[in-house]
Order: C-alpha cells, then structure tokens, then sequence
C-alpha cells in the first residue's frame, strides 16, 4: 500500500510532450496537473532538446515528484522519427536522473492496456477513460491528448507500484551506467 508519494508520468514527443502529475495519499490517487510543453516554435531539433530538458527539470523542481513514469517509444514507419522521439525520451530521462528520481519505462502498449484494458486503444479512449476514473472537469482537460497521454504513464506507474520493479528502472547515473556498459563508447 502507497502511504504517500508524487508520480510524475511524461509521454515524450518533439513537438509536443505531454505530462502529468498524480499524488497518492493513503492509496489514493488525485491528479495534481497535466499539461504540455509546446515545442514547435523552436528552429531546430537541438534547441527542442535543449527546452525538454529545461522544462523538465522546472516541473520536477515545482512538484518534487518521487518517480518518474515515461512512456517508450514505439518503432513508426519513420526511423528519423523515431530517433528523434528516443532523443526527446532520453533527454527528458536526463533531467530526472540529474535530480536523482528513479524511472520506470512502459510500453505504450502496456500503458493502455493498464487504463482502459485495451493495449490497442485510441488516445481519446485513453483521455475518456483518466477523465472517468479522476472525475476530471472539462476545464482539466487540454484539447492536446499528450497530456492525458503523460497522465496514463502516471497511473500506470501507480497501478504497477505493487509488483515487482521493472527491468528499466534506474536508481540513479551509476545504476543506469551499471546496466548499459556494453552500450558505452569509450
């Protein structure tokens, strides 16, 4: 049973990403916000980076969640795309790490399937389903489903906090460096 603890939950992207913040007090989960970092407007991929990784820290800074929950890439059609994504996924990754806030990575599929039951569920089902089970206003809600999409990682993470850890959790920089020495360029 989860007496008191704050899950961030990022659903990471290089235009927009979204996230959400879930605090469980006794078992019970209330949402504390979501929302979304607007990326577009900046000129390059180097610069979105660059803002993730600012922003990131700054909501971290501002809710001081204990974990974070992040959603992992899925391989598209496009692989720029998906570089891209990973990027955007590992720097916003960093920033956690930075603070010291273990990670947990789920698959969109797995994420779904935690929320409405269905790992092949619509964005909007996923949103229908957050907004039923937090009683969420339609003020709460943003008409960009990243940020619900950030806010399933959140409760996933909460809904799996009882099993046991996952493969991709990382306590911290010698945790992950620890698991990923074969992936080092030296």
């Amino acid at each position: 049973m989860i007496k008191d603890k704050v899950i961030l939950g990022i659903d990471p992207g290089t235009v927009i990403m979204g996230y959400g913040i879930i605090h469980i007090t006794d078992n019970k989960p209330q949402v504390v916000t979501i929302g979304v970092i607007e990326l577009g407007k900046y000129p390059n991929h180097y610069m979105k980076l660059k803002k993730i990784y600012e922003r990131v820290q700054w909501i971290i800074d501002a809710y001081h969640p204990d974990e974070l929950a992040i959603e992992a890439p899925f391989y598209g059609k496009n692989v720029q795309s998906m570089l891209k994504l990973g990027r955007a996924q590992g720097v916003a990754m960093a920033a956690a790490l930075n603070r010291d806030i273990p990670i947990t990575e789920y698959a969109p599929l797995k994420i779904k399937m935690a929320i409405t039951g269905n790992g092949q569920a619509s964005k909007e089902q996923v949103a229908n389903m957050l907004k039923h089970i937090f009683h969420l206003s339609e003020d709460m809600m943003l008409p960009q489903l990243d940020a619900t999409d950030g806010l399933a990682a959140a409760y996933c993470h909460y809904l799996q906090s009882n099993r046991p850890k996952a493969d991709k959790e990382y306590r911290d920089w010698n945790d992950f460096i620890a698991r990923n020495k074969s992936r080092i360029i030296k």
